[in-house]
């Protein structure tokens, strides 16, 4: 028996079930330490990621990775803004960077750095945090300057886009 055409009564029955689940929504979600979001007149984009917020975690960064998912990412913290330089040694895919300011917004966005390239990528200075990427995301989804982050990391009482707040 067909209910519509192509769909057989458990797939339809499925989608039905699934539409009927109240979406969450990210201000429900809220602010987690492994979700990062980003946002701009283009949209908003959610990203899984890992933070690295000592000093060890920034030195090892992404090194060694075979593989970075399109909605994966690093997010490295510093404790105050400076201009930090990243360089693609041991790293074997290729990297978006976004360096963001201490209110969390991109300044800069360094795109598709080469893998294993030993010259250094710096996004200026007065950059607190930055985010690492696949290659070519920031272009596919249009994070640019000005693009907003938001996550926990990212002082509330300064942030443009603090936790807690609506879109």
């Amino acid at each position: 028996m067909r209910i519509f055409r192509g769909l057989t009564p458990f797939p339809f029955l499925l989608l039905l079930a699934l539409s009927a689940l109240p979406a969450r929504t990210e201000a429900e979600e809220g602010c987690r330490d492994d979700a990062l979001f980003v946002r701009g007149d283009w949209g908003v984009a959610r990203f899984r990621v890992e933070v690295a917020d000592t000093p060890e975690a920034r030195e090892r960064g992404l090194m060694f990775r075979e593989h970075l998912g399109a909605s994966e990412g690093m997010l490295f913290v510093y404790d105050a803004p400076g201009a930090p330089a990243f360089w693609m040694k041991n790293t074997l895919i290729a990297l978006d960077m976004l360096f963001i300011t201490p209110e969390g917004v991109v300044q800069y966005v360094h795109p598709e750095a080469i893998p294993g390239d030993l010259r250094p990528v710096s996004g200026g200075a007065g950059v607190q945090y930055v985010l690492e990427i696949r290659g070519g995301m920031a272009a596919l989804l249009g994070i640019g300057p000005g693009s907003e982050i938001r996550h926990p990391a990212i002082d509330p009482a300064i942030a443009a886009w603090p936790c807690g707040a609506g879109q």
